[in-house]
């Protein structure tokens, strides 16, 4: 089930122009995700890995998988954050130089939830507004239950970043707290290229280039186990 559509039939390709990106940028917010070109360093010898548009930052404990669903060889979709027994699914996008698209998108979230039947709010976050979401789905053993998710979304200069908090951290803010630093630290890669809103940009596995095509948004399903490519220890 798709969020939204690649782009709106009125989107264009915004300029490729680094400076014009600095100039007409989100104001700084004094906290991440950051942009590459804003990244503080990390404390001591702790660093982030490097998944292509995303470096997150090492965590003792955490897991990372990469989602492809086409199947090895096929472009990565998204990069999933395993750590305390939830999960945070991270995506980054291409977005117009002068605006931000997250207050767009919670309007397509909100309504494919609708469709969904799913029951949702929306609420204040660490970074404005976050849609928590409890979706209908079905047991193994074939019994009606619900999956709670939480979508929040930061806008950055020509850049969009999506993550999906599942598992206790969807709910409940104690064990948010560690998956929400991370993602607070994270820094987006936007290359130079011209791209419509709403691309997905390029991912890859630490050490490995592998540039993924335009795709649509994740749907509303819990995440089915991935490989997994990395344990920070």
């Amino acid at each position: 089930m798709g969020l939204f559509s690649r782009r709106r039939d009125d989107d264009t390709s915004e300029s490729s122009n680094p400076d014009d990106a600095a100039s007409e940028a989100p104001a700084e917010t004094g906290t991440g995700p950051w942009d590459v070109a804003d990244a503080p360093d990390r404390p001591g010898s702790v660093g982030r890995i490097d998944l292509g548009s995303l470096r997150v930052p090492a965590v003792d404990g955490m897991q990372i998988r990469l989602e492809n669903p086409g199947g090895a060889g096929q472009e990565i979709s998204a990069a999933v954050l395993v750590l305390a027994g939830s999960t945070l699914e991270l995506r980054a996008f291409a977005a117009p130089r002068t605006i931000g698209i997250w207050e767009e998108l919670r309007e397509d979230i909100t309504a494919e939830l609708t469709r969904a039947r799913a029951r949702f709010e929306v609420e204040d976050g660490e970074h404005g507004p976050e849609i928590l979401a409890h979706v209908p789905v079905r047991t193994p053993d074939g019994r009606e239950g619900t999956v709670a998710a939480r979508f929040i979304g930061v806008d950055g200069p020509r850049w969009f970043l999506r993550g999906v908090l599942q598992g206790p951290a969807a709910t409940d803010e104690a064990a948010s707290q560690v998956l929400r630093d991370v993602f607070a630290d994270i820094v987006v890669v936007r290359d130079g290229a011209a791209r419509p809103p709403r691309e997905i940009l390029p991912l890859h596995a630490p050490g490995i280039v592998n540039a993924p095509a335009a795709e649509d948004l994740p749907g509303l399903e819990p995440l089915e186990p991935g490989p997994t490519i990395a344990e920070v220890r």
